[in-house]
């Protein structure tokens, strides 16, 4: 799956934020990126802190761009664009001292065009890397939500990888029948960038009426309202997890269906069920699970845990540049 996203960048190379430059797990996949072509990290903190802990860690970030909000020369520029954005919510001097903070001088260098995308979340929370994002990069037209979406990637018994998709596992808590047929819609188009051929299920403790209750409801209604915007993929439910991904079930449960048994999108009714849920599959399943992969934002940002590590940071970059049209 890798090969094939840097054989894209290659193609296109962007340029990645990093908001943390200065910790030891990004630096090292910052000095992974440079000694590639596709990919070019700009690192945000104090050259000298950054250049510190590189050389103890014996890192390699000579070619490096390194940012610090107090030096750089375009700030007055950032200020002013970042009052318009704010549209009068944040004054001059307000946004001066946000910008002093990595996750919204790093967020306005993408606004800007200064980077294409942006990374963080190695010690910010994942609030401190969404709440710069909604308010600066905000949703593309059409979306009303941000959502995510986590791809979970194994080796095949037949041989290649079995890659699934699984949302919204981290943003929305408790999401609407109109906010799953947007999440379904956004966690499709990412499935697809990763190789997928989606067949979305739309998951419940129910099968096709089997069980019955608001969440069951919830999970049916947003099923009919995806079908009747006659997509490009097919989508069946509410199923029960076991209808959805094994044949001998789906045959038993959903008869005729075209997802029954065969799913590999899977739609969770609240941020509970998909947390619990992506984590059973890295867990017990062995599945390496990238993400949250944010969704419905006009450029790529992106949160890592705070306990990743530094492979991690670097395949997370790779994904959230492959993201930037």
């Amino acid at each position: 799956m890798f090969r094939l996203l840097i054989q894209k960048l290659k193609k296109n190379p962007r340029k990645i934020v990093f908001t943390e430059g200065n910790d030891e797990r990004v630096l090292e996949a910052a000095a992974r990126l440079l000694s590639g072509t596709f990919l070019t990290p700009i690192l945000i903190g104090d050259p000298e802190e950054i250049h510190r802990v590189a050389d103890e860690a014996c890192l390699n970030i000579g070619n490096a761009q390194i940012l610090q909000p107090s030096a750089y020369g375009k700030m007055e520029a950032m200020v002013e664009k970042m009052v318009e954005l704010r549209r009068g919510k944040m004054t001059a001097e307000q946004c001066r001292a946000a910008l002093q903070q990595g996750n919204y001088f790093g967020t306005m260098l993408v606004a800007m065009g200064e980077a294409d995308c942006l990374l963080g979340g190695a010690t910010y929370s994942t609030a401190d890397t969404v709440r710069p994002a909604l308010q600066l990069i905000k949703t593309r037209p059409g979306n009303k939500i941000v959502s995510s979406c986590f791809i979970l990637v194994r080796p095949s018994a037949t041989g290649g990888n079995q890659v699934l998709a699984m949302g919204d596992c981290a943003i929305n808590i408790d999401p609407s029948e109109d906010d799953l047929v947007e999440i379904t819609q956004e966690v499709v188009n990412c499935a697809r960038r990763f190789g997928v051929d989606p067949k979305v299920a739309m998951l419940s403790y129910s099968t096709l009426g089997s069980g019955s209750g608001p969440a069951v409801d919830k999970m049916r209604n947003a099923c009919d309202k995806l079908k009747a915007l006659n997509l490009d993929f097919p989508v069946d439910g509410e199923f029960q997890f076991d209808a959805a991904v094994s044949p001998t079930v789906g045959r038993l449960k959903a008869p005729g269906s075209e997802v029954a048994g065969q799913a590999n999108t899977f739609i969770f009714p609240d941020i509970s069920a998909g947390n619990i849920g992506y984590k059973i599959a890295q867990r017990m399943g062995n599945f390496d699970a990238y993400g949250p992969i944010l969704l419905g934002l006009n450029a790529p940002i992106n949160d890592l845990s705070r306990g990743c590590n530094a492979m991690e940071v670097y395949s997370m970059a790779i994904i959230t540049a492959a993201l930037a049209d």
